[in-house]
């Protein structure tokens, strides 16, 4: 419980949080010793003030889960979610109206309390499907017929993990609907300030950035380091130095807030290996200004 997770200098449009709040390696290091996970959500809203659902991807959500989030979370708390897998990779966006009614609906219950809503997208590959992977057609003509079922009043974000998808074509789609695209770092992607240095990826009146790190990779160094006997938990302490990737952000950071914009920022465990301690370190870096 020693993290400095001082929100006070934050400028109120930046929204800082993790990806997921149900880390159980987190008991003693950000949550207090004996918590238990009923007690997860109100000890993290006491200390941040959003959060992204990830387990929204792997299964539809229940409404009586989403009224009990809704419940536990003070006014002011904003949840982000990310978009059912059944929609997002097994429909792919076709087929899908049902289920996608389904999850606005499971949201309801949320009210102002309903932040951004992520649709994650798998990485194609060139072995797979050579020409979608280095044109991604089939993908926005799946997207471009979707938007439209998408309410006037639902933030919603884009993150696909291909590079090459990132041109001109779908820029302007997502810019047409105020659809914003997810900046991250992520192995096959390039960083969010990399991105944006090459071109305007800002898309819509909000900017959601997300911190996810290379999986296999962190699953395997946390695996050597528990047979080592250097680690008891998977996700208890950052084991990766992410500084300087963390630093090149403030600058770019600054300048989005300077354009009047919401920014979104979440950090998975994967990042560093312990998302809480990702945080503690943005925070810093945002006092020194990234210098």
């Amino acid at each position: 419980m020693s993290l400095d997770l001082d929100l006070a200098g934050l400028p109120p449009q930046l929204h800082l949080g993790t990806s997921s709040f149900s880390s159980a390696d987190w008991i003693g290091n950000f949550y207090p010793h004996g918590a238990k996970p009923a007690d997860f959500l109100g000890h993290y809203a006491s200390r941040l003030r959003t959060v992204e659902i990830d387990s929204t991807w792997h299964a539809m959500p229940a409404v009586r889960t989403v009224e009990s989030w809704a419940r536990r979370a003070p006014e002011g708390f904003i949840f982000s979610l990310k978009v059912p897998k059944t929609i997002s990779h097994e429909h792919y966006l076709k087929g899908c109206e049902a289920e996608w009614n389904e999850f606005l609906r499971a949201l309801e219950p949320l009210g102002e309390k309903r932040g951004p809503v992520v649709l994650q997208f798998p990485y194609i590959s060139r072995s797979r499907a050579p020409e979608e992977w280095s044109s991604g057609e089939e993908f926005l003509r799946r997207l471009r017929d979707f938007l439209p079922t998408v309410p006037d009043d639902l933030r919603l974000v884009v993150e696909v993990r291909n590079a090459a998808w990132v041109e001109p074509p779908l820029l302007d789609l997502l810019r047409s609907k105020n659809v914003a695209l997810a900046l991250v770092e992520y192995y096959t992607m390039p960083s969010g300030p990399e991105l944006l240095e090459k071109m305007d990826a800002v898309t819509a009146d909000f900017v959601y950035g997300r911190f996810l790190g290379h999986h296999r990779e962190m699953d395997l160094l946390v695996a050597k380091a528990r047979e080592e006997g250097t680690r008891k938990g998977d996700w208890e302490s950052l084991i990766v130095d992410r500084r300087e990737d963390t630093k090149r952000w403030i600058p770019t950071l600054q300048s989005l807030l300077g354009r009047n914009l919401d920014v979104f920022l979440y950090f998975n465990n994967h990042y560093a290996g312990f998302a809480p301690g990702s945080i503690e370190l943005f925070l810093e870096l945002w006092k020194e200004g990234g210098e």
